[in-house]
């Protein structure tokens, strides 16, 4: 659905899929912005559901719905106290059916609810801009028919048997949920912020931009492949980048500056030593990271490296170390690194496998064709580090293992943190964008890239550690809106 209209010179669409709803304040949040909380549910479901709940981690509400309306005006509170703008900034807000399985969960979904380009004093002409962020640069509300500036949803279901089972909505104030279960303020705290305006509306499926123009992050947008600005770039250069994995990043010079306050330096290895290592001999393996056992670290864990060869079953999986290890495999990766191809079980419970044989770490070779992924999933007891490897260095070191014995390859690896590099950023210093290939639609181009270490509020999916933050030195959300016009 699309509409235009004349306002001195202005340009203005609804954004495909957005609703303007009558305006009725539920819940305020006052600061250097105004934030308004506009609840669409109707009584008794959602941010009025009346199921009774005991207060939680400085949450004071006594219902299912209260908690969420306080957790949602304490999120605006954060983005109200970090931004400035003379127009109050209203949410749509509803919880509802969202996508969901007992493997994952769509938590919450946002966006502006309508563009806006060339009015007078526009800072970029012929460039879309977010009804909130043109509302602030604008002085005043923009449109002669003001709106909600952002939709949000959220999951209503999350955590039943059907979604996401065991992983329910934390609504604690205090950023300390409980393991497995989703920090609600985390969550808000990200869906505002595509909704203020960390988004393109370019299609980067297609390459094509928004009803013609490009969006504000076009300009910042720099496909390093190339060395051209989305803005600039051709439809096929847009498309490349768009999967490029890691070759789209941010070019504005706020964030640039501020990401060594915020992002680890040191990039995630193993580093391929021993007599029996062949070519692989003094090779760094890039490597991706896990989200739970032991941190990486400059000085690494070096060990014999030896593979789990058999397939164990527990819990209904059958692969390698998805159940207790055999006999031949446990002697074999004890007091060693374990290689474990990636597959049907989780890579923490591969983890804890290992580590109950003996292992000191364990490196995962994956299953298929790209680059090395980071580890997700949860486990406490799970101490020891672990690291991942692509699928054609997986091959190669399997291939020089082959010939081991029970008790020694003769190859030695060294997990840790290697140069410094930006853990996030590209060798420049230029944070990346999320870029995976194939293309995800409603998470690729606007978000950070998952490599980001610290965790950032704007990646794509949820971690343990998601911040109820952001600005440096926690988050680097601020300094990129900064650069588009905050």
């Amino acid at each position: 659905m699309s509409a235009s209209k004349s306002l001195a010179g202005l340009r203005h669409l609804l954004v495909a899929g957005a609703a303007v709803a009558t305006l009725a304040v539920a819940s305020q949040a006052q600061a250097a912005v105004t934030i308004i909380i506009n609840n669409l549910n109707a009584a008794g479901v959602g941010f009025n559901d009346p199921t009774p709940a005991l207060p939680v981690g400085g949450n004071t509400g006594t219902t299912l719905g209260q908690q969420r309306l306080i957790a949602f005006a304490y999120a605006a509170n954060i983005w109200g106290a970090a931004l400035t703008s003379a127009t109050p900034v209203v949410v749509n807000a509803q919880f509802s059916a969202l996508p969901c399985s007992a493997a994952g969960a769509v938590l919450g979904s946002a966006g502006a609810t309508r563009v806006y380009r060339d009015w007078g004093g526009v800072p970029k002409t012929a460039t879309w801009y977010s009804y909130a962020l043109a509302n602030k640069l604008f002085g005043s509300e923009i449109d002669s028919a003001p709106g909600a500036q952002i939709n949000s949803n959220f999951n209503v279901n999350l955590g039943a048997p059907d979604c996401l089972p065991g992983s329910p909505w934390y609504f604690g104030l205090d950023s300390n949920e409980p393991a497995g279960q989703i920090d609600f303020v985390a969550v808000l705290l990200h869906e505002m912020g595509h909704g203020l305006g960390f988004q393109t509306f370019t299609n980067g499926r297609t390459g094509n931009f928004f009803a013609g123009f490009p969006a504000i992050w076009d300009h910042f947008l720099l496909d390093s492949a190339n060395n051209v600005l989305w803005k600039d770039a051709t439809v096929a250069q847009r498309q490349a980048s768009a999967i490029g994995v890691d070759k789209l990043v941010w070019s504005g010079a706020n964030l640039t500056a501020a990401a060594p306050l915020v992002l680890r330096q040191g990039l995630a290895g193993t580093a391929i030593t021993g007599p029996a290592a062949g070519a692989l001999a003094g090779t760094t393996l890039n490597s991706g990271e896990a989200s739970f056992g032991a941190a990486l670290t400059l000085g690494g864990l070096t060990a014999e490296l030896m593979p789990v060869v058999s397939n164990t079953t527990a819990a209904g999986f059958t692969g390698p170390a998805c159940g207790a290890l055999t006999v031949n495999d446990a002697r074999a990766v004890n007091g060693k690194i374990a290689l474990v191809d990636r597959g049907v079980c989780d890579f923490a419970f591969k983890a804890k496998n290992v580590q109950n044989a003996g292992a000191v770490g364990i490196l995962i070779a994956n299953n298929r064709a790209g680059v090395a992924p980071d580890l997700g999933g949860t486990d406490a007891t799970v101490v020891i580090p672990a690291a991942s490897v692509s699928q054609a260095d997986g091959v190669a070191l399997k291939a020089r293992l082959a010939t081991r014995s029970r008790t020694n390859s003769g190859v030695f690896a060294r997990l840790g943190l290697f140069g410094t590099q930006l853990a996030g950023a590209d060798t420049l210093g230029r944070v990346k964008l999320f870029t995976p290939n194939p293309f995800q639609s409603g998470s690729s181009v606007s978000h950070y890239d998952t490599t980001a270490t610290r965790n950032q509020l704007m990646e794509p999916t949820f971690n343990d550690d998601q911040p109820q933050a952001v600005s440096p030195p926690i988050d680097l959300t601020l300094p990129l809106f900064t650069d588009i016009g905050w």
